[in-house]
């Protein structure tokens, strides 16, 4: 039988997810024909045209262009323009990936008109209801009929949950399909000489979380803190968008200098070679928690806690909250060589796509 699969992208964890399984489908034209659909949650250059030329993915088939709103202004924009779109097409699976608006947009959209959903990067909890995502992946999972998940914690959430064994999939992480395919590519980047830097030299900061960025008390402590790290090894700080424009309202953008350096977004490349030859990253990003952890580099999270538990329980992520002294604490560590070496967990092997396709292929 010949399948009409949707997959749905919005924003820069969404299109790296989106190209292995594109690719993988675009192999199998007599089994499956693919319509990429993005929302324009993500629309500066940087953060979507730019990841789309670098993944080699092929542009939109349908491009909603929402832009940027509220939490609730976005989703709706989301929702009134994939209703459409699925009512034209009448795909047989919608394919959402995370947990951004666009995810549950599109769960909610397709569940209202009975069609199928799978959610890759199903099952993830961080058990903290303040977070947006946090929402997001609940109300997805609960209308999807095909969970793909990325790690042991995730099968086991859905149980507790009530989900039905029969729709949960250990598939693997879909992230690491897509740096495995980039890891050669990656080491031509010219972004260490740019910034003229050396490697194991520097560490590597985002942050854009709203719990973060958003409170000012918050995000100046962090970057005081950021500051003080800058004094023992230079901090490069590729600024998002949303965290730029809260940094500028207090005159924060003033603190860049050769020991905090605040830099313009990155396209994937150049990102994932800055990740891969710092001597740490300091984030608030989940999918950056996995990225570090299969490219063994220490990874401190500036958040009380992660939906992503394997990486702190085996990888090499650690738990620094927002406390100044714990972050300090984790950077010692280090910088002192005493830090976890962490492993790769089971099934990140970078052919997670592969196994997805065969289950939406069917019997």
């Amino acid at each position: 039988m010949h399948k009409k699969i949707a997959l749905i992208t919005g924003a820069r964890p969404n299109f790296i997810k989106a190209a292995p399984l594109l690719k993988e489908l675009r192999k199998n034209p007599d089994r499956f024909s693919s319509i990429l659909i993005h929302t324009g949650q993500h629309y500066d250059h940087k953060l979507s045209q730019l990841f789309f030329e670098q993944l080699h993915m092929p542009d939109p088939d349908i491009y909603l262009g929402v832009g940027s709103g509220s939490h609730a202004r976005q989703t709706a924009d989301i929702m009134i323009g994939l209703e459409k779109v699925f009512l034209d097409m009448r795909p047989d699976l919608i394919v959402v990936f995370g947990d951004v608006n666009s995810t549950m947009a599109a769960a909610i959209v397709a569940a209202k008109l009975c069609l199928k959903i799978a959610h890759v990067e199903a099952g993830l909890r961080s058990f903290d209801h303040a977070m947006p995502e946090e929402i997001n992946r609940i109300v997805t999972d609960r209308l999807s009929d095909l969970l793909f998940v990325t790690e042991k914690s995730g099968v086991e959430n859905l149980c507790n949950e009530g989900v039905s064994s029969e729709k949960i999939f250990f598939a693997g992480n879909i992230m690491i399909d897509s740096l495995t395919e980039n890891l050669k590519t990656c080491q031509n980047s010219e972004i260490l000489r740019t910034l003229s830097l050396r490697r194991q030299k520097y560490a590597v900061l985002t942050l854009h979380r709203p719990s973060n960025v958003d409170n000012q008390e918050m995000l100046g402590s962090l970057l005081k803190t950021m500051k003080r790290i800058g004094t023992r090894i230079p901090v490069i700080f590729p600024c998002h968008p949303r965290t730029r424009k809260e940094m500028s309202s207090k005159g924060h953008l003033n603190d860049d200098n050769d020991e905090f350096r605040i830099i313009e977004p990155l396209g994937y490349l150049d990102f994932l070679k800055l990740q891969m030859d710092s001597k740490f990253v300091m984030t608030d990003s989940g999918g950056i928690q996995e990225e570090t952890t299969f490219l063994k580099i220490p990874c401190i999270t500036l958040r009380n806690n992660t939906e992503r538990p394997i990486t702190t329980e085996i990888g090499t992520n650690t738990l620094a909250g927002t406390d100044p002294e714990k972050i300090m604490e984790a950077v010692d560590s280090v910088m002192g060589n005493a830090y976890k070496a962490g492993r790769i967990p089971e099934l990140w092997d970078g052919k997670t796509a592969e196994r997805i396709v065969k289950v939406i292929a069917g019997p």
